[in-house]
């Protein structure tokens, strides 16, 4: 993780929109990676998967669209992240555009068997270990033993799902460190999304905290290992800005 300052103004995390203030990062063309693996993101946005993943990478590509250059993700049986650190940023207003033109039939957030999404915009917090239930820090542990790194204390995604009701709060199936907001969409047409990280982080988190925790990283990605579908979704203007004050 990177250990640099983050910036004061607003944040630019992808190319494709020119926000105010200094730039956090432009995420140049992706370099194509080695056979069978996924391609390659400028620093410092890096490639996140499963510990000895063996489902095939996600692959990322920017590419025009509609006359712009926008990120395109596409699962297929697959799993994968592009992530950009951002340690101890505040939680700020959080706005992208996202389309998906092929989606997840079998997914189901509810169940690990559908535990899949086409795209999602996750943020990951420093919520202190200490505010996390006790059997979970000790799953924690355990996991980074094994890992060797640090893990996420609570990790906030939007998902594209069109499923369930627009703004539901769901727990992952598999740890409750991760929790979704459901965000629905029409397949095929851009949906512009903005919001408010501190305001969605206690309304998932809120029975483990009594404010919003800085931010640990930004995260894009897709999935598509539990139901081995394909979905195929874009993401465009992605900007972070600073609290309101």
């Amino acid at each position: 993780m990177s250990t640099r300052r983050p910036p004061r103004a607003a944040a630019l995390l992808a190319p494709w929109l020119l926000a105010a203030g200094p730039a956090l990062a432009v995420l140049t063309p992706l370099a194509p990676g080695a056979p069978g693996q996924p391609e390659k993101p400028p620093p410092p946005w890096v490639y996140a998967g499963l510990p000895q993943q063996q489902p095939p990478a996600t692959r990322f590509a920017l590419v025009p669209l509609d006359g712009q250059t926008v990120l395109r993700v596409e699962a297929e049986r697959s799993y994968g992240n592009l992530l950009h650190p951002l340690p101890g940023t505040a939680a700020g207003r959080l706005s992208w555009r996202w389309r998906v033109d092929r989606a997840l039939p079998a997914a189901d957030l509810r169940s690990k068997a559908g535990d899949d999404t086409a795209l999602k915009v996750c943020a990951m917090f420093e919520l202190p270990r200490e505010r996390v239930p006790f059997v979970e820090r000790q799953l924690l542990r355990l996991a980074e033993s094994r890992l060797g790194e640090p893990l996420p204390n609570a990790t906030l995604c939007y998902v594209w799902d069109n499923t369930q009701p627009a703004g539901s709060v769901l727990p992952n199936a598999y740890s409750r460190r991760l929790r979704f907001i459901t965000l629905g969409g029409a397949v095929g047409t851009w949906q512009a999304v903005s919001r408010d990280l501190a305001a969605d982080f206690m309304q998932a988190f809120g029975d483990e905290a009594a404010a919003a925790p800085a931010l640990r990283a930004i995260a894009l990605g897709a999935d598509a290992d539990n139901t081995g579908g394909h979905s195929l979704g874009y993401i465009d203007a992605l900007r972070l800005e600073p609290p309101a004050r």
